[in-house]
């Protein structure tokens, strides 16, 4: 998860729910994009950290929609979603690196003004539970408190008796963010309070979707931004001519974890390595050794910090091809620069001591993405 830009990471863990429902049922949530974000690669990199923290060193039916918002050029995508009766509305970050459903509340006594607080006694079908919850993040944010039971709707789709996270407590990084709070999308067992069941467990269960599946399309702001999320099937209509590849999904460390055949750039090659699919991080980290293989097909510098200094002319840069159980998909080289800072451009990878790559926005924005939850499974195809 990135909460803003930056990518937060959550630790978490993978539970696989099976359903065959009859009926062909899913939602649209359409991504639209916000000007008013700065980025910041290393808030961006301090996040992946702690979000996996115990791994370092080591065409859709449907009429419900969720405007989305593509932030700063890529860096985040949330949507507004409706908790309780009558409906809040609040704009949360969706995140399948995480499995957590949190938010500001009027229950917060450090909150930011600017955000949107969900309020419990306002909402005729919340249920009191008092479960505790806190999580804490690589760059010193945090946030903690209760949990309750409310419906949920996503885009139409009503979900009921799902236990959400309110927040009690806010650290001063999180009243900076758009959004109000995260929805996970990760697998049941990342969850920091522990039984929980997922939005996704719940759309099954509940039986509000036909199969145990979500496509994934993220917009590019240099093309008006946008975007969606389709619950119970995919958009066909957004997938190339090359179609859907199947990339079998490791679970056993909690997130939709698979292998990249190779990277290459400029003559240059990594041959393979294991990655996590997290729509909740900006960039591409990479372990160590991928990343400086990377950095050097394109002179990239070493900042010290995680990221790297890039050229700012694209034109001076190859494409990046990514190959994935025997297909490639490409990452132009214009999305190798993440953002530019005075004459100073920040490259669209970065690095970690993490064993596991994390294949962020970067990457999954130049690719349309199926979520299988059921299988689990990962299906990558070159966008349309």
């Amino acid at each position: 998860m990135k909460i803003s830009v930056c990518i937060a990471l959550l630790a978490a863990t993978v539970g696989v729910i099976q359903a065959a429902p009859t009926e062909h049922k899913s939602h649209k949530f359409t991504l639209t994009r916000n000007e008013n974000f700065k980025r910041d690669a290393k808030r961006s990199i301090a996040k992946a950290h702690r979000k996996f923290a115990h791994k370092l060193s080591t065409n859709a039916a449907g009429s419900g929609t969720i405007p989305m918002t593509d932030v700063s050029g890529d860096s985040e995508y949330y949507g507004e979603v409706q908790i309780g009766t009558p409906p809040q509305t609040l704009k949360l970050d969706f995140d399948t690196g995480s499995s957590d459903l949190w938010f500001a509340s009027t229950l917060c006594t450090g909150c930011s003004s600017s955000q949107t607080s969900y309020d419990p006694t306002k909402s005729s079908t919340y249920q009191k539970e008092g479960k505790t919850w806190s999580i804490s993040y690589g760059d010193g944010s945090s946030a903690s408190g209760i949990t309750g039971l409310d419906t949920v709707n996503l885009g139409g789709l009503a979900i009921t008796n799902q236990r959400i996270e309110m927040a009690q407590q806010e650290s001063s990084q999180f009243q900076q963010d758009p959004v109000d709070g995260l929805m996970g999308l990760g697998f049941d067992t990342i969850s920091t309070v522990s039984g929980t069941q997922t939005p996704v467990d719940s759309m099954i269960a509940q039986n509000l979707i036909s199969k145990p599946i979500f496509g994934v399309y993220l917009g590019h702001t240099s093309n008006g931004g946008g975007g969606e999320y389709i619950f119970g099937d995919y958009d066909s209509s957004k997938v190339g001519a090359a179609g859907l590849t199947t990339v079998q999904v490791d679970s056993s460390q909690g997130w939709y974890g698979f292998t990249v055949d190779d990277v290459s750039a400029a003559g240059g090659s990594t041959g393979s390595f294991s990655a996590i699919a997290d729509t909740g991080t900006s960039l591409m980290l990479l372990p160590n050794n991928i990343a400086s293989s990377i950095a050097q097909s394109y002179s990239a510098t070493d900042n010290g910090d995680g990221t790297y200094t890039i050229s700012c002319d694209a034109s001076t840069l190859t494409d990046l091809t990514i190959t994935i159980a025997g297909a490639q998909f490409t990452v132009p080289a214009a999305d190798l620069i993440y953002y530019q800072q005075g004459s100073q451009c920040i490259a669209g990878f970065g690095y970690s001591s993490m064993s596991d790559a994390i294949m962020g926005d970067v990457f999954l924005k130049n690719v349309y993405t199926v979520f299988d939850q059921g299988t689990p499974a990962l299906q990558f195809g070159p966008l349309a």
